[in-house]
């Protein structure tokens, strides 16, 4: 299970790990998200998280999550508009349904079942209803999983070796506030 935010550019570099791991696992694996929008630093967040709940009614919740997270930089309400149709969905349902806030208390719950699980930031993994606190890298994700299932028959681990690139802070000698 994934906690993520759409507007999150680690989520986004998480996809492609997420990806490799389905690719290793094939139908050994099941994926979920759970939407996390951290509105203090990402203001589309939470619509993008509302428009693919709304997708998700019309059978394309997935396909939605792709499209945002490949369009990231461009996730203002018109922009959504344009991604639902793209997509074919009806669209005055979806503009209808973010409007009202119809899947608002869906992605409030996965927030707060986030917070209440200890998610503090995106992307936060968990497998097995444990959080991993490792590398979210394809090679170390894919260990932690045969580690606590030994009885996956896989042939091939995952050749690359994907993370997401640390981030270094500049470092100063003046006290955070």
């Amino acid at each position: 299970m994934e906690y993520g935010d759409f507007e999150c550019p680690y989520c986004r570099a998480a996809e492609p790990i997420v990806a490799g791991l389905i690719e290793a696992l094939g139908d050994e694996i099941s994926v979920a998200f759970r939407h996390f929008p951290r509105r203090d630093v990402h203001p589309h967040a939470e619509h993008a998280a509302e428009v693919a709940e709304a997708a998700g009614a019309q059978g394309k919740f997935w396909e939605m999550h792709d499209l945002l997270f490949a369009n990231q930089d461009a996730l203002d309400d018109d922009r959504l508009m344009s991604y639902a149709a793209t997509l074919a969905l009806d669209v005055e349902r979806v503009r209808r349904e973010l409007a009202t806030k119809m899947h608002a208390p869906r992605v409030a719950e996965d927030l707060d079942s986030g917070l209440r699980s200890g998610v503090t930031g995106t992307p936060t993994f968990f497998i097995d209803g444990t959080r991993y606190d490792g590398s979210v890298a394809l090679r170390t994700m894919f260990a932690a999983i045969q580690q606590l299932h030994p009885e996956l028959d896989v042939a091939d681990p995952p050749a690359t070796n994907l993370r997401i690139p640390r981030v270094r802070w500049p470092r100063t000698d003046e006290p955070r506030t």
